[in-house]
């Protein structure tokens, strides 16, 4: 069985935090040292080997995915976390997850993104059409992840018979921002995955169901046969292959093509989801009911519910003071919020763009971030941190003319050997020691020095220390624009700036 993760999302619904740039599969938000990605790579390394999971996602998150990973196999990789026995006779984990890295050239939606995977898996790694693949998004929390895991070892399973799974969540409270599942009432199949073990039960499904309003959620509570469609899924790939015949004859047609042909002819693919392309409309597919906690973080009342409150039902993240405040997420980022007699609130900080709702109306932050899109406003998008592969920098002013940063570069790091038309920069080091590059010009610069970048002349900044670098760097110029960037090398394969 292989995993394949679905990395690849915007997680609009979560901004200001989330935004395209820098969407919510990378970021911190449960209280937890790892993002939503690393641990949905964790929870999997119980089932599944490193080198049996695909992450899917495009060109801009790469270098994000990449670090995560390593990260995570790294982490994984000590004797007491639990892992795969396929590694355990391997004894070593491959903690390279390039090889197994999809990059998507355009965004089309889950169905196509699918069917990359499995042209993926039966080219690149050698799998048969009976190989089970499940599919996971990558943003999601689910606990207990041990419980879990046996699910997802139950479906393969079930798999093997030739249904497609899907995973169903019992909705505990009428939610109107899932979509739901509604099983059949007969009695559900059981099968035994050997004598002695537990019989795994699952239902037939009727139909998936659009997002309700909440009369209608509150019905399919009170019915009982619904769940809430998790996103997840599990079957062959010959199965799935043969369900794209029958529902997506477009989508099946592409994937007698070879993987490279696919890749470059991708953006001809429908943009449709695989619920809407296959799951909707097939008669083999089937509900596995989770006795789990599971949450997807959708909007801010999602996290809110997933957070550890206080004795007052808070969520305070940063500096925070509150007062006769109860029952409200606050999370700040480097200024104090203050709040005086609230209830019932969410209030999102990042610096440049403050939120305030009340809970229960979050599901139109999207409406939000639809409109800084139609105006073109760079908060639809934007941090004012934007990370790279080598580091990060920080917007701290700007105005007509002139852009003031923080840059950061990793120990061992460096900048792409460029050059700017419309600017010059001046570095001051606060932090470490750099080697620059300007013109012929090579030479280092330690703390409290600067050097001087002018217009149209080749430069690079790199870290040969093992300690971040932190670099104050001023722009000035008719023109300080991120596009403003030649680059003549770069480590990183990169030739935009992006």
């Amino acid at each position: 069985m292989k995993a394949l993760i679905l990395a690849g999302g915007s997680g609009t619904r979560l901004w200001p935090l989330s935004r395209k740039n820098f969407p919510k599969q990378f970021l911190k938000l449960n209280r937890a040292d790892r993002s939503l990605l690393q641990q949905t790579a964790e929870r999997l390394l119980r089932v599944f080997s490193p080198s049996d999971m695909v992450v899917m996602t495009n060109g801009e998150y790469k270098f994000h995915v990449l670090s995560d990973l390593n990260q995570t196999f790294l982490a994984c990789s000590a004797p007491d976390v639990p892992h795969s026995s396929a590694d355990s006779a391997r004894g070593a984990f491959n903690i390279s997850p390039a090889h197994h890295l999809i990059l998507e050239p355009v965004g089309r939606n889950t169905a196509p993104a699918i069917a990359l995977g499995i042209k993926y898996c039966l080219e690149k790694l050698g799998c048969g059409e009976d190989e089970v693949l499940f599919i996971s998004p990558s943003d999601h929390i689910i606990r207990p992840a041990d419980k879990f895991a046996d699910y997802v070892r139950m479906s393969e399973e079930i798999a093997k018979r030739g249904y497609i799974v899907t995973f169903g969540i019992k909705p505990t409270r009428p939610e109107t921002g899932y979509g739901y599942i509604k099983a059949k009432s007969e009695k559900p199949r059981a099968e035994s995955e050997e004598p002695g073990t537990n019989s795994i039960e699952y239902y037939p499904v009727e139909r998936f169901t659009e997002k309700p309003d909440a009369e209608t959620a509150q019905g399919y509570i009170d019915e009982g046969d619904y769940y809430w469609n998790s996103g997840m899924f599990a079957f062959s790939i010959g199965t799935m292959i043969e369900e794209y015949e029958k529902h997506a004859s477009e989508i099946r047609k592409m994937l007698d093509m070879r993987y490279d042909d696919l890749v470059a002819n991708f953006g001809k693919m429908p943009d449709i989801s695989i619920d809407y392309a296959v799951a909707e409309k097939s008669d083999r597919i089937s509900v596995l009911p989770l006795d789990v906690y599971w949450n997807d973080i959708g909007s801010w009342d999602s996290l809110y519910d997933v957070v550890e409150k206080d004795g007052t039902g808070n969520v305070a993240m940063g500096d925070v003071i509150a007062i006769d405040t109860s029952n409200t997420l606050i999370i700040g980022d480097k200024r104090l919020i203050s709040t005086i007699g609230i209830e019932g609130c969410l209030i999102i900080d990042t610096g440049d763009a403050v939120l305030i709702a009340r809970k229960g109306e979050t599901q139109k932050v999207r409406e939000i971030v639809d409109r800084l899109k139609k105006e073109q406003r760079k908060e639809a998008a934007e941090h004012l941190t934007t990370y790279r592969p080598w580091g990060s920098y920080t917007i701290l002013e700007e105005g007509p003319r002139y852009k003031i940063k923080r840059i950061v570069v990793n120990p061992g790091a460096r900048l792409s050997l460029q050059m700017h038309y419309h600017r010059s920069e001046h570095w001051v080091v606060v932090k470490g020691a750099a080697r620059v590059t300007i013109g012929e010009l090579e030479k280092h610069v330690h703390e409290n020095e600067s050097v001087y970048v002018p217009k149209s002349t080749i430069h690079r900044l790199e870290n040969p220390g093992k300690v971040p670098l932190e670099i104050i760097e001023v722009q000035n110029g008719e023109y300080v624009g991120e596009d403003d960037i030649v680059r003549t090398d770069d480590v990183y394969g990169r030739q935009k700036p992006t």
